[in-house]
């Protein structure tokens, strides 16, 4: 194994959303990960990147005594148990942090979770859409006069859920490094959802932000700061915000002589100088815009689809996007200058389980049984 992670033992109780998508990070950079499936689980296509990079998967039926303590003799081994259940589940497995802990000191136990470990909601079913509604996320996002638009599951779920529990698994490992201690890492995507959105309280308290959905100046409230459709039925995003940024707008959008545009952050007037850059847009296509504006400090992208994303030039030079087990897929990110990941791996390419479980430092007897 390569990365920055290399080494490092985690044990993921399978599950699907931000769980997989945590684990897939940790493994993407290095960490060594064995994922535990229950018996009738579906069946994992070659196509679920956040699934990839696995060192070993296996299927245990935990209601039974022997795979529960083969299991607890695995964890004994590792560094991080991840799981994403509801609150109680792995206790009643027998495997809760009080169990676990006492079996391993040094482990870091990792939990997610849509409400938290504790509090009114914990126990409720839930999903992203309805952690983000409930800490002021969801309201924000949308166009003026229209409901509010769930972001796909960025925020809760991947952003406020799994990016945050690594960023918690990471800063318990460091501690421990200095304490030789584990402790419980409790991730709830209510608190991430939350804290995604310090900037925005705080501008809310300066009077910066209202409560009034896109009319502020980064939801599409601001002439600016949007997406504009072109002739071709594509779009643009523009993200002009300081003046001299502003300025080459104006230029490029032959605007630098209407004087209607000189107060650029008088809120009033955003809505008509919106309709006036809408009339510019539609005048070219989007690749007649990038052939403009693209690579100038205007702050311009072409709105790209799945399919173009991979393609764009710039995404190709670094690499952004890999091809695992036949499917594009976004590659590992953040990039390392002197411990760089592997590339991820597919199933193909995998290790042989058996292999992965003597590395863990398993008898062979527990090997065998756990890789049958």
């Amino acid at each position: 194994m390569a990365g920055p992670l290399a080494g490092l033992k985690v044990v993921e109780m399978a599950g699907i959303g931000p769980g997989p998508f945590c684990a897939m990070v940790l493994a993407d950079l290095g960490a060594n990960v064995v994922s535990i499936d229950r018996p009738g689980a579906a069946t994992r296509p070659g196509h679920d990147a956040l699934n990839r990079s696995r060192s070993a998967r296996l299927t245990l039926d935990l209601r039974a005594a022997q795979p529960l303590q083969d299991l607890l003799g695995l964890i004994e081994r590792a560094d991080v148990l991840l799981e994403g259940f509801r609150p109680g589940v792995m206790e009643r497995l027998g495997l809760g942090p009080d169990v676990c802990l006492k079996r391993n000191t040094r482990l870091v136990y990792g939990r997610m979770t849509g409400w938290g470990q504790f509090g009114p909601l914990a126990r409720a079913a839930g999903h992203d859409i309805n952690y983000i509604a409930l800490t002021g996320a969801l309201h924000a996002i949308g166009r003026a006069g229209q409901a509010p638009v769930a972001p796909l599951n960025y925020v809760g779920d991947f952003g406020g859920g799994a990016m945050l529990l690594a960023v918690g698994l990471l800063a318990a490992l460091h501690e421990r490094s200095q304490s030789g201690q584990g402790q419980v890492v409790d991730a709830a995507m209510t608190d991430g959802a939350a804290l995604l959105s310090a900037m925005m309280y705080g501008m809310k308290a300066a009077g910066q932000w209202s409560n009034q959905r896109g009319k502020n100046m980064l939801d599409t409230g601001s002439h600016f700061y949007d997406t504009y459709a072109c002739a071709d039925g594509r779009y643009v995003a523009i993200g002009a915000i300081e003046p001299q940024f502003y300025a080459l707008l104006r230029q490029h959008c032959g605007l630098e002589q209407d004087a209607e545009f000189d107060a650029q952050m008088n809120a009033a007037d955003w809505p008509k100088l919106k309709a006036r850059l809408a009339e510019v847009f539609r005048q070219r296509t989007r690749d007649e815009w990038c052939a403009l504006m693209e690579g100038t400090d205007v702050c311009f992208a072409p709105v790209l689809d799945w399919d173009e994303a991979p393609r764009h030039p710039h995404n190709v030079a670094r690499e952004t996007f890999v091809t695992v087990d036949g499917t594009v897929q976004p590659a590992p990110a953040p990039r390392f200058s002197r411990t760089e990941p592997e590339r991820p791996k597919g199933k193909a390419a995998a290790a042989p389980v058996l292999d992965v479980l003597r590395a863990w430092g398993l008898d062979g007897e527990t090997a065998d049984r756990l890789g049958a």
